[in-house]
This record gives structure tokens, C-alpha cells and sequence, in this order.
């Protein structure tokens, strides 16, 4: 064992004698235990956060969308489907027109978001967890379309699914009029569907109506043309290597983008919430530490002596400056090592047994989403040795040239 750490460790077990400074230790200790434990915590937190904004995005987004590089519109030959096939990874290749449309359900409407795929929608199975009644089907037995709408959509409509005798109305402003006029019958399309099922995810996605391609179709005017083509991906293979395969094969007129790249501003916001407060947790912890400073202060007056003792036996000013950044170590790290192992007993409880509950009745999870990453566990621990050698440094130094004076 070295002999600094040694005698710094007998200082701390022996410090009891002098109940004010081991009484600040312990402070210092308590406080860097807690930050530390926060800071494990919080930033599960946000790891937990951000898994489950992902898991949100997969039950409605594709795991790659293509869109066009100009426009709201891009025709969809065959020799373009043949090219995406052959990329690796691409197992489905859903068409979609997508835009904003006017729903009106008896005599309520609402502004809605129109989703039109094709029959591969319900194959890649993305919305069958969040579907809270119905079924989820474009088209009934007997060739009749149905539409899939947010629970958003169906409250702000009474929608009704027993009620078979009213359909959604469909509008859309008729693109062959020259001058819209709200109150002409030819200002919009208009195609009356059956509500089939209803499904919740969150609020963002809460204006959405699904209903077969060919009605959107035929409501928009498209003619052949699509708005995106959803791909969802093989088992195994990575959303970004997929989407960077498919931006190289179908070159600058396409907009290829994975699932994160889609929703890229919120996971961003995300990560700089949880980076500024991991700043201010650091902060809390560094003045939490400051008592490290003044203990180690007030043990250097105390054992001044010691190290006077220390010099005539041959010590060097390394040695003394490294005895009391030692003491200094065994302190913060004494906290941080409990802070550490109680931070990721939180977490582990809480994702076993979800003990703080979201609160939210329609929420996809019941309890706060949690997930430790060693990598912030490293960084925890890289704050604490920082902070603990720049608040134990000037003590250390001045414990040691403060006994070389009294030498001479």
C-alpha cells in the first residue's frame, strides 16, 4: 500500500478526536453521496426517456421513409420499387399520400392528418399494441373500406364504432377549381368511410385517420403518384445502414431518412436537457465538495506538526501534498462509491418494480421509463475525481509548503 494513502487513511479513521472537522467530513461526504446518487438517477431518467420516445415512434413511424427531394408529390414506377427491393435489409415496402384533409362525422368536423397505405400497412403489425378498440383492417369481407382513427380524432367527433349508418366524411380541396369558394360543392373531394378501429399512441399522433390507399388516392387527385414510401426493415439489420444503402441507390432526387433521423429534434432536445442537467448536477456535487476543501484546511493547521515530523524523518513536499490529496480522495470517493451503489439500486428497483408511476392513465408505461448506461456511471465517477483533486489540490499544496517553512 502506498505510504501516503496509509497515512492519509489513518488520519481519517482516527479524526473522530476532533468531532468539528470530522464533522464537516462527513457533510462533504453526505453531500457528494447525494449528488452523485441524483445524477445516476436523473440521467437514467432521460436514458429511460429517450428509449421510450423511441418505442413510441416504432408503434407509428417505419423504421426508413423515402421522401422527395422537391415537392409533396413523386411518381412510383416499378423500376424504382425493383431498385429498393434489392437493397439488403428491406423487408416491406409500404405506399403512402399523407396531407392534411377536413373530417366532419355527423354534425361535428375537425381538421385532420390523412394517412392513405396500401395493404402492407397491416402486415408490418406497428399499431397493433396500441389499438384500444375495433380491429385493425382496411377493408371488410365484403370489399368495403374502413378507416383507422386517433382517439384524438374520435373525441373531437363523437365518433361512434356501433353506429353503422354514419360515415366519416372525407374533404379535401379540389385541385380542377380554379378559385376556392368554401361555399361551392365543388370546392372540395369528398368520400364518405366506415370507422373501423381506434388506436392511441400519444397526442402527437392524436389528428391522424388511416384508410386505404386508393380512397386517399382518389380524394387527393394523386393519379399513381405517392407522398412517401415507409420501409420496414429485416430482423438484424441497422435503420441507418439500411437508409444510407437506399440514399446512395436512389441518389439526390430522394430524401432518405431512418426512424431517429425523422424525429431527430426532439431525441436532440432530449439529449441537451440531459446534458445541462448533468452540468448543474456536476455543480451541486462541486459545492457539495467545497467542505472537502475547507476539512482538509483545517487538518493541515491541525496535524502541522505531523508534517513537520514527517520533513525531519526525510519526506519530500510530494509526499505531504500526496497524503492530503489521499485524504481528500478517501473522503469524495467514500461518498461517491455510496451515492453510485445507491443511485443504481433506485434504478434497478424502479425497473423492476416501477415504484414513481407516470401518473398518466393513457400512457403507453405505467412507471417512470429507466435505463442505466455505464457509460453515465463512468461519467459520474470522471466528475468526481476531477472535482475532488481541483477542491483537495491547494489544501494539499499548502499542508505541504506550510510544514516545509516550519522546518527551516
Amino acid at each position: 500500500m502506498d505510504l501516503s494513502y496509509r497515512i492519509a487513511k489513518r488520519y481519517f479513521f482516527s479524526r473522530s478526536k476532533r468531532s468539528f472537522i470530522s464533522l464537516i467530513a462527513r457533510i462533504a461526504m453526505a453531500g457528494v453521496g447525494v449528488g452523485t446518487m441524483a445524477m445516476v438517477v436523473v440521467l437514467s431518467v432521460f436514458n429511460g426517456m429517450e428509449d421510450l420516445n423511441r418505442q413510441i415512434f416504432k408503434t407509428f413511424d417505419s423504421d426508413v421513409k423515402i421522401m422527395p427531394f422537391e415537392g409533396k408529390r413523386f411518381a412510383v414506377p416499378d423500376s424504382l420499387l425493383n431498385v429498393i427491393k434489392a437493397v439488403d435489409g428491406v423487408k416491406v415496402i409500404t405506399q403512402v399520400i399523407e396531407d392534411n384533409a377536413l373530417a366532419r362525422y355527423g354534425n361535428q368536423q375537425t381538421i385532420i392528418r390523412i394517412k392513405g397505405v396500401d395493404s402492407s400497412f397491416t402486415k408490418r403489425g406497428q399499431l397493433d399494441s396500441a389499438l384500444i378498440e375495433g380491429s385493425l383492417r382496411l377493408y371488410g369481407s365484403n370489399g368495403t373500406p374502413y378507416a383507422i382513427v386517433a382517439e384524438g380524432v374520435r373525441n373531437a367527433l363523437s365518433i361512434s364504432l356501433a353506429e353503422i349508418l354514419t360515415p366519416i366524411e372525407l374533404l379535401y380541396p379540389n385541385s380542377g377549381t380554379k378559385t376556392l369558394n368554401l361555399t361551392s360543392p365543388d370546392a372540395f373531394n369528398q368520400i364518405p368511410i366506415r370507422p373501423g378501429g381506434v388506436f392511441f399512441i400519444e397526442t402527437r399522433y392524436d389528428d391522424y385517420i388511416i384508410a386505404p390507399l386508393a380512397i386517399v388516392e382518389s380524394l387527393m387527385q394523386y393519379q399513381g403518384q405517392r407522398s412517401a414510401l415507409e420501409i420496414q426493415t429485416e430482423p438484424g439489420y441497422s435503420e441507418q445502414k439500411v437508409s444510407k444503402a437506399l440514399g446512395q441507390k436512389l441518389g439526390k432526387d430522394f430524401v432518405v431518412k431512418d426512424r431517429d433521423s425523422l424525429n431527430a429534434d426532439l431525441l436532440r432536445a432530449i439529449r441537451i436537457e440531459k446534458l445541462f442537467v448533468a452540468v448543474t448536477l456536476s455543480l451541486i456535487i462541486m459545492v457539495a465538495a467545497i467542505n472537502i476543501f475547507f476539512s482538509l484546511s483545517m487538518l493541515a493547521i491541525e496535524k502541522k506538526k505531523d508534517v513537520s515530523m514527517l520533513y525531519a524523518l526525510g519526506a519530500t513536499p510530494s509526499l505531504i501534498r500526496n497524503i492530503f490529496l489521499a485524504e481528500g480522495a478517501i473522503v469524495a470517493f467514500t461518498g461517491a462509491l455510496a451515492g453510485l451503489i445507491s443511485g443504481t439500486g433506485l434504478c434497478w428497483l424502479q425497473m423492476k418494480y416501477g415504484l414513481v408511476s407516470m401518473g398518466m392513465a393513457s400512457s403507453l408505461v405505467d412507471a417512470y421509463p429507466v435505463k442505466l448506461i455505464w457509460g453515465d456511471i463512468f461519467f459520474t465517477g470522471a466528475i468526481i475525481v476531477i472535482i475532488t483533486l481541483a477542491v483537495s489540490y491547494i489544501p494539499a499544496r499548502r499542508a505541504a509548503e506550510t510544514g516545509l517553512s516550519a522546518r527551516v
